[in-house]
C-alpha cells in the first residue's frame, strides 16, 4: 500500500523548490505542465505526462519516491480537452480519473513508496484555503483532501518558505499526531525522511513486508 501525500500552495509559494535536497537516484518527478525546475540540480523528470504514463512508470518499481508537480493540471487539461462536450458526465469523469490515480498509489504501489501531489490552492467564499479543482461541479463530485491522510500547505512571508502541517481553521492541511511540528521548513526530502521514520517504512522494507 503506497502513501499519497498532498502538498498545497499558491504559485510561487515554494512547492517545486521544496524538491531541491533530493538526489537524482532518489526521486522521479512527473511534470504535468513541462515547466523547468526552479533550481539547477538535475533530477529525473518526465514532462507533459498523462495518467496512463504515470501509472506505467510507477509500475516499474524503480523508485520509492515520486512527485506529481502541478497535479491540478491533470484535471484542468482534461477539462480543456473536453470543453465542447455538453452535459455533466465530463465532471464526473475528471473526478474519477484523479481519484483513480490516488487509488492506484494506495492499492498498487509497495508499502515503502510515497507519492507527493504538488497542487495549487484556491480560496473559497468563506475564506478557506483548499485544493484547486476545475470548478464547483467538480467539487460536488470529489473532496480532494479527503483522499489523503497528510496534507501540507506551502507558504511564504516574502523571505522564508515553509510548510504548515495542521489547519488553523482556514485551511485543509492535516497530518498524523506527532509526525511534524506545526511549522516546518519547505524541504520535501526532510518531509519524506520524517514520514518514513514515523511509519517505520525502512524496517518494513528490510523485513520484506
Amino acid at each position: 500500500m503506497g502513501i499519497p501525500v498532498l502538498i498545497l500552495g499558491e504559485s510561487g509559494s515554494g512547492k517545486s523548490c521544496s524538491l531541491r535536497n533530493f538526489e537524482k537516484d532518489e526521486v522521479v518527478i512527473y511534470n504535468i505542465a513541462g515547466k523547468p525546475l526552479p533550481f539547477k540540480k538535475q533530477l529525473n523528470k518526465a514532462d507533459n505526462v498523462t495518467y496512463t504514463q504515470i501509472k506505467n512508470n510507477m509500475a516499474k518499481g524503480n523508485f520509492k519516491t515520486y512527485v506529481i508537480d502541478d497535479s491540478q493540471y491533470l484535471m484542468a487539461f482534461e477539462m480543456f480537452d473536453r470543453a465542447k462536450e455538453l452535459g455533466y458526465n465530463k465532471f464526473t469523469d475528471v473526478a474519477l480519473n484523479f481519484r483513480g490515480l490516488v487509488d492506484y498509489v494506495i492499492k498498487n504501489l509497495p508499502n515503502d513508496a510515497i507519492v507527493y501531489f504538488l497542487h495549487h490552492t484556491e480560496t473559497t467564499d468563506t475564506g478557506k484555503i483548499k485544493a484547486k479543482t476545475s470548478g464547483k461541479m467538480l467539487d460536488n463530485q470529489l473532496t480532494l483532501e479527503g483522499l489523503f491522510s497528510i496534507v501540507l500547505l506551502c507558504k511564504t512571508d516574502g523571505q522564508d518558505h515553509y510548510f504548515e502541517t495542521q489547519s488553523d481553521g482556514y485551511s485543509t492541511c492535516k497530518s498524523p499526531m506527532g509526525m511534524f511540528e506545526m511549522k516546518i521548513d519547505n524541504d520535501l526530502k526532510m518531509v519524506d525522511t520524517t514520514i518514513r521514520e514515523y511509519y517505520e517504512l525502512n524496517k518494513k522494507e528490510k523485513g520484506g513486508k
